[in-house]
Parts: structure tokens; C-alpha cells; sequence
């Protein structure tokens, strides 16, 4: 007997490019489920201080999204959770789920008394490391869905006890296990985002090593005001508040030796955080590049961010960075104008690491990946966001929107 065909769609992913698709399909009438590894969605755009050009903080645009989740009932959301299979094809896939145990229930209000109750603090993941977090935390503070995590793996059991004591609603499950999830569907959109490249690579840059050298991902979210320092922009050494910052543009990017492709939004990035900055205070900032790219319509950003007499742009690539007595990191360049090999001593320096894909050197949770990690179409799946290549966050959200219409049209019908 032949099975009957499923119109389902799964989005790996709940980052703005699976949000994205998983609405456009649900409000066509079609059941989705988000898988999440994360314990909120949004991906990395929640991670943003501001996306440009307009400036926006992340939750203008998700919160609307996020109310559009809540209204349809046609989107389940499945956080803390993984692919571990798919078998089938087109309009008859299994999928076997791995959620993990979250440890709060549905109980929980947010109101945070289970946070308080240790005072045990670790790196926190959402803050690139260079935050900190408590063993019960929520992440930020439109997280959705607002429920606390408990992260039993860095507690002990005294600790457990008081954050399950701690919580006046009965909302701290400590017997929660993790389970698997069985998915019938008839499409798959691969929506699993991008990591920022491994700075620690970058050794000629001082990268991991130099703790005033950062990540363009860290100074975003010390630039936030949900951030680890309320939106201070300081150096990681001292807290001190830098006067002479540089930014460092392909940090990894159109490199053999790490990334082989422009990685599209760098260029934009650092001049967002020159905005940032000069915002914030009358510090220098040297921009040292390859080429600078902003792409269309984002040409007149570049236009308005390079007139600040506090900005330089040097086209040169960086050779090195070392660091000086006082942890100051010194950075050793050649200017391809003037063919000057120089050294200047900058207080901070932000690498701007390129955008490398989340599964990169992983197996993909469905089809199949190119050489850097990239997401390839194949029959019944389809690549959304930055799982098909580098892109900002409005060409994300139009690749959201036709992931999932080639997701319906190969459902259609069967």
C-alpha cells in the first residue's frame, strides 16, 4: 500500500531566516515545526546591539515576528533541540528529534528568583564570552519563549536544590530528561545560521591570545545595552575606556588558509561600530582594509560613517599584532598607497571575523554541504540564510521567504 504523502514542513533553524520561512508557510495554511538548538529563537540577530542601515535594535524586528508565532497555531516551536536523522524523500521524510532538557516548565513567569538563588557565574554564550551568566538565566530580555534555563551540567547538587526551592511557581524540574521526537513531514528548510570564524585561528593577529584584541561579534555585544557592560565600550584587560581603536577588516576572510569567500557584511559591520563608538565617545578609530564593500543601497551609509574626522581608512593589509607592556596591542601594517610599512599602538583592536556556516566541519541535518560548509538545494530541501551563504539581515529574510515557497511547491499537489 502506498503511503500517503505529507504536506508538514520542517525548519532547522529558528534564527531570522527560519522564523521567516516558517511564517510564510504556516500563514498559507501549512503545519511547520521549528527545531531550535538554541533555548530562544532569533539566532544571531538577537544578538545584535542594531542591524543597518536604519540602526534598529533586533527586537523591533522579532518581537512582531514572535507575536506572529503566538497567533498561529500552525507553527510548533521546538527549542534546545537537534536533528539527529532524516530518512524518506520528498513528501515523506522521518526525522528524529533530540530535544534537550530545559529544566523549567511552562509554569515559569520569568520572574527570576531562581537566578538569584546562586551566585555561581560562566562564560556566557550569548555574550561571545566576553559576559557572564548564572547557573538559572535567561538569555536576554525579549527572549523567546520567556522561560528561564537551568544549566545543570555546571551545577551541583546544592545549587540545584536552591534554584528549585527558589522558584515560587513549582516551575524547576529537575527529573526532566532528554527526549526524542518523532516528525513526519513533507519538506525540509535547512535555516542553521552561521558562527563568527574561530579568532583563536587568527594567531599572526593576536587573536585569543591578545585579550584587547576582540572579535567584531564581542564588540556588538558590549555595545548592546542588554549586554555585559549596559553598552560601555571597554577594553577586556582593564575596563578602561579606549581612546585609539582599530578595526581590522578580513580577518579570516577571502583567505586560503581559513575562509575562501568575502564574507559580504564585515565592511558594513565595522562601520556600523565606527558609528557605535563616536556615539559613545570622542575615541580615534583607524579602519584598516582590503577593500572596503557596501553593496547597493548601503553605499550611502559608508558615505555618512567615512565623513567623521575621527575615522581613517588605510588600505593595507595587517601583517601582525603584538602586544606591548601595558597590553596595548600593537599593529603592524602596509599601506598600499603610499607602500610605508608602519606600527601603530592601538588600545583596543576588533577583528572583523568573517561569517563562517553553524554546520561547517559538521554533518548537515539534511542534504548535503559544499568545501566551506554551505547548505546545497537538493529535492524536498532547501537552504535558507546564512546556511546558503554570507548575507545581511533583510537578503535573510527574503531567502526565508523563498526557502519556503519552493518548500510548498514540492509539497503541493502530492
Amino acid at each position: 500500500m502506498k503511503r500517503m504523502s505529507n504536506n508538514s514542513i520542517l525548519v532547522v533553524g529558528g534564527g531570522f531566516a527560519g522564523i521567516t520561512a516558517a511564517l510564510e508557510a504556516a500563514e498559507l495554511g501549512y503545519e511547520v515545526y521549528i527545531v531550535e538548538t538554541n533555548p530562544y529563537l532569533g539566532g544571531r540577530v538577537a544578538q545584535l546591539n542594531q542591524y543597518f542601515p536604519k540602526l534598529c535594535p533586533p527586537s523591533c524586528g522579532l518581537e512582531i515576528q514572535f507575536q506572529r508565532i503566538k497567533n498561529n497555531p500552525n507553527v510548533k516551536v521546538i527549542t534546545m533541540a537537534s536533528v539527529e536523522s532524516v530518512s524518506g524523500s520528498v513528501g515523506n521524510y522521518d526525522v528524529k528529534v533530540t530535544q534537550r532538557p530545559r529544566f523549567v516548565n511552562e509554569k515559569c513567569t520569568a520572574c527570576g528568583e531562581c537566578e538569584k538563588a546562586t551566585s555561581t557565574q560562566v562564560a556566557s554564550e550569548f555574550d561571545y564570552g566576553v559576559g557572564k551568566r548564572g547557573l538559572a538565566y535567561k538569555t536576554h530580555p525579549f527572549m523567546f519563549p520567556m522561560r528561564y534555563v537551568v544549566d545543570a551540567e555546571n551545577a551541583s547538587d546544592g545549587e540545584l536544590a536552591a534554584i528549585k526551592n527558589a522558584c515560587p511557581y513549582d516551575a524547576v524540574d529537575l527529573d526532566e530528561t532528554s527526549k526524542t521526537i518523532d516528525l513526519a513531514v513533507g519538506a525540509i528548510v535547512v535555516a542553521t545560521g552561521w558562527k563568527s570564524y574561530d579568532m583563536s585561528n587568527l594567531t599572526n593577529l593576536g587573536g585569543g591570545q591578545i585579550k584587547n584584541v576582540i572579535s567584531n561579534a564581542q564588540l556588538e555585544r558590549l555595545a548592546a545595552p542588554n549586554g555585559p557592560t549596559g553598552g560601555k565600550i571597554v577594553r577586556p584587560s582593564d575596563g578602561a575606556e579606549p581612546k585609539k581603536i582599530a578595526f581590522v577588516q578580513c580577518a579570516g576572510s577571502r583567505d586560503q588558509n581559513h575562509l575562501n569567500y568575502c564574507s559580504y557584511i564585515c565592511c558594513m559591520a565595522s562601520l556600523k561600530h565606527v558609528r557605535y563608538i563616536r556615539e559613545r565617545s570622542d575615541a580615534e578609530v583607524t579602519v584598516f582594509y582590503i577593500d572596503l564593500r557596501t553593496p547597493g543601497r548601503y553605499d550611502k551609509f559608508k558615505s555618512i560613517t567615512e565623513a567623521d574626522d575621527k575615522l581613517s581608512l588605510v588600505k593595507g593589509k595587517v601583517a601582525g599584532i603584538v602586544e606591548d607592556a601595558d597590553g596595548s596591542p600593537v599593529v603592524t601594517v602596509e599601506d598600499a598607497l603610499t607602500s610605508i610599512k608602519r606600527e601603530d599602538k592601538f588600545d583596543m583592536v576588533v577583528l572583523a571575523t568573517g561569517m563562517e556556516p553553524s554546520i561547517a566541519g559538521l554533518q548537515a541535518p539534511a542534504g548535503t554541504i559544499d568545501a566551506d560548509g554551505f547548505v546545497i538545494d537538493g529535492e524536498g530541501i532547501f537552504a535558507a540564510g546564512c546556511a546558503k551563504q554570507p548575507l545581511d539581515v533583510m537578503k535573510t529574510a527574503q531567502s526565508g521567504t523563498a526557502a519556503a515557497m519552493k518548500a510548498i511547491q514540492s509539497v503541493v499537489g502530492r
